[in-house]
């Protein structure tokens, strides 16, 4: 990930666009963005990132001059933008709109069916994911009666499952030697739904100890984005004797459900029931740190 400073010396629309000129002040800090930067075309992974130049984004988007010719290409993400110059008679100037934009200071997009709401971790695509990842997929099984054990690497996040958010039980996966061993501690009885965005060895000796008909739901491998080799995954076997579905998924395929989202997640938050943490990287400088963070 390189940052490049330019020096801009206007901001305008195109004349007669009907797209939107957005200052960013807020960018998801997701982990699907280390795989958009992997360039794994074998996946068409990184579909999502626009090739090209500085001097090609000028003259497309008449947004700034640079004397840069650094070849780059610019990561798209969801965020929260502030509407500088609206060419689309939906939006105006000021509006404050969620939706996928890029990683820079100021951005042109096409004008869509963007939200204009309330927007954070919880609402934005991290929540949407879980309805979910890591602290909120496990607080939306415990509201369904589900007994939850969550994994994390550290023993401040494991403090912060069990005593934050409400998880039964939590380990640190990297002090356990031996994952089978410790998953037959927290799961005598075997597992029946394992939410996998780990992957690796963690999955290995979670299909050792699925139940028959259960199931895993795969949005993420974090563990494995940023190999050189990924790990292989030994014990497939378990999901054909134990019929066991594995299907993964992506949350921009579900984005026609939002709106469904947001009736059952909006009012838990307002009764204080959602419990959240939040960690904001201050200037788009400290971008990298924070995905190195995640």
């Amino acid at each position: 990930m390189i940052i490049v400073d330019s020096t801009i010396k206007w901001l305008k629309l195109p004349q007669g666009s009907n797209e939107l000129l957005l200052k960013n002040l807020y960018l998801s800090c997701d982990p699907y963005t280390s795989i958009m930067m992997t360039k794994d075309t074998t996946a068409e992974i990184g579909a999502l990132i626009t090739p090209g130049s500085v001097q090609t984004w000028i003259e497309v988007s008449n947004l700034a001059i640079s004397t840069l010719s650094v070849e780059l290409e610019f990561m798209d993400g969801l965020g929260v933008s502030k509407v500088i110059e609206s060419g689309h008679p939906d939006y105006k100037k000021d509006d404050i709109i969620w939706g996928i934009t890029k990683w820079e200071e100021y951005s042109l997009v096409p004008a869509s069916p963007t939200f204009l709401l309330y927007w954070n971790s919880r609402t934005g695509m991290p929540g949407m994911t879980a309805y979910a990842v890591g602290q909120l997929v496990g607080q939306f099984a415990k509201f369904t009666g589900c007994y939850v054990v969550g994994s994390a690497g550290t023993k401040e996040k494991v403090d912060l499952l069990k005593n934050k958010f409400g998880y039964d039980e939590a380990f640190n996966n990297k002090e356990e030697h031996d994952l089978n061993a410790a998953l037959k501690r927290y799961f005598p009885e075997g597992i029946d739904i394992y939410f996998k965005n780990v992957g690796g060895k963690t999955l290995d000796a979670v299909l050792l100890n699925m139940r028959v008909h259960g199931r895993i739901p795969v949005c993420g491998m974090i563990s494995q984005y940023d190999l050189t080799q990924p790990e292989g995954v030994t014990n497939l076997s378990h999901i054909i004797y134990k019929w066991i579905r594995m299907e993964g998924f992506a949350v921009f395929e579900y984005y026609h459900l939002y709106t469904k989202f947001l009736e059952f997640v909006l009012p838990l938050i307002r009764e204080g029931k959602i419990v959240y943490v939040e960690d904001i990287a201050e200037g788009l400088e400290n971008g990298p740190v924070a995905l190195m963070l995640l």
